[in-house]
């Protein structure tokens, strides 16, 4: 009875935590976030004008470092469903206690894993759907309003409280309602089960191949414990464990390759291709495996140096790019997108219940964010982690040649964000450190996602 008391209290505290959080910062919800009808938004490569429908002139006000094979469009709508598709990983409670603690929820500590979850999901969504796809279901999502919401966050601070009293677990309520099932043709229905196989990947429990608790236990080798804080170099090196040590065949077409020093040694990016990498007999010129290119980089010192902002645009204009772990001081974001110098982002702040993805038909809608947010260049912590796709050697190739051209240093910064060197990292003669972890990123205010065209305004 003695060992059971810490655990309730542990339990309570947990839910006392997550309840009060969503409480404290639910006045966000009435923040809605503005987008300028006369410049290009950017998503992951994808070029948005907000203009009418004439659309001659909107080619000339998207970014030159853009690829050509880049789809623009004017429609509102196919933005929305563009940034909604992709996949949402945020704090979540109630979920199988992280092992060797009493841990339920990650909710305070783990939104850079979190960050860096939404980067690697965005990676498997382009290896097995493309960066075309996008969910069917994305503009029906429906969620709740402030008022409600709050009132149900209040509830289920209550009921936590009550069934603490009485020895009993709350009923889960889930904040957002499961769309109605559609018919699918052929195409669509490969789509659909790939889409909840990657999110089902990234499952709260001991058995999601990609989830929190994994994460977690590849972390303690980093030195990293439940509870920690995590920046984006160590997630970047916990991202490529968790790959390579999954067991399910599907992931055995995919690593992930972790930049030294700032440094992507060609060599060893095509040997990770080849598969030589894991020790495979690959015939030359053969490709086994497509690559999750991660470059750990700090971008100013104290605060990002301005002289990299376009670049930073530059990255995000590319469509194998996977964007940026990274976020502002004492927040972690996972940044998509951009427009004139602002950043959009994806928020893993808010805490949502478990779901238990083991099921075949689990709700989706969760894992989904119909919300936009912004946030200027300036805010920007110089910690991060960039992330690239590439498919096959080849690939890479045309992925080095057309980065090294945004990498170009400008008049002032002498030296680019990160570098491209022929050979491998072991024919250097130095020692590869991890000097780019500053400090790591706490959570800090939570977003609950708005769902209707009242999402972003238009100036």
């Amino acid at each position: 009875m003695e060992n059971k008391e810490p655990d309730e209290v542990e339990k309570l505290k947990t839910r006392f935590m997550s309840a009060w959080h969503n409480v404290k910062y639910s006045w966000i919800l009435k923040t809605k976030t503005c987008f300028s009808r006369n410049s290009p938004v950017f998503v992951l490569g994808k070029c948005y004008h907000f203009k009418a429908e004439e659309m001659e002139s909107s080619l000339e006000g998207c970014s030159s470092e853009a690829s050509e094979s880049e789809h623009v469009t004017g429609n509102v709508e196919a933005f929305r469903k563009d940034f909604t598709s992709r996949v949402w990983l945020t704090y979540r409670e109630e979920f199988p206690a992280i092992s060797g603690t009493n841990m339920s929820s990650d909710c305070g500590w783990g939104c850079t894993l979190r960050a860096g979850q939404m980067m690697l999901a965005q990676a498997l969504v382009l290896h097995f759907l493309g960066r075309d796809w996008t969910w069917p279901d994305a503009l029906k999502i429906e969620g709740l309003d402030t008022e409600t919401w709050t009132a149900n966050a209040a509830r289920k601070l209550v009921a936590s409280f009550e069934a603490s009293l009485q020895g009993e677990k709350p009923l889960e309520t889930s904040p957002i309602p499961q769309t109605e099932k559609r018919s699918e043709d052929d195409s669509s229905h490969v789509g659909s089960i790939y889409h909840r196989k990657i999110i089902s990947w990234f499952g709260d429990s001991p058995l999601a191949q990609l989830g929190v608790h994994r994460l977690i236990d590849h972390g303690r080798t980093s030195g990293k414990t439940a509870g920690d804080w995590y920046g984006p170099a160590v997630v970047a090196h916990i991202l490529r464990k968790a790959v390579e040590e999954a067991t399910d065949p599907e992931l055995q077409g995919i690593t992930v390759y972790v930049a030294q020093d700032c440094t992507v040694y060609s060599a060893d990016v095509i040997d990770s291709h080849q598969g030589c990498a894991q020790g495979l007999d690959a015939e030359p010129n053969t490709d086994r495996k497509a690559v999750i290119i991660l470059i750990p980089v700090r971008l100013g010192g104290e605060k990002s140096n301005p002289e990299y902002y376009e670049f930073v645009k530059g990255i995000l204009s590319l469509e194998y790019c996977l964007g940026i772990i990274g976020g502002k001081p004492k927040q972690a974001y996972y940044f998509v997108g951009f427009q004139d110098d602002s950043l959009i982002y994806m928020d893993p702040h808010y805490c949502q219940s478990f779901v238990d993805v083991s099921t075949s038909d689990f709700p989706l809608e969760s894992y989904h964010c119909p919300s936009p947010k912004k946030m200027p260049f300036s805010k920007m912590d110089p910690s991060c982690t960039i992330g690239f796709y590439s498919r096959n050697v080849q690939d890479f190739e045309r992925i080095t040649q057309e980065i090294t051209k945004v990498l170009k240093p400008s008049s002032k910064e002498k030296y680019p964000a990160f570098t491209f060197v022929k050979g491998h990292g072991q024919d250097y003669d130095f020692t590869c450190s991890q000097t780019l972890e500053r400090k790591e990123l706490p959570s800090g205010e939570l977003r609950r996602p708005e769902t209707s065209m009242g999402d972003f305004v238009l100036l």
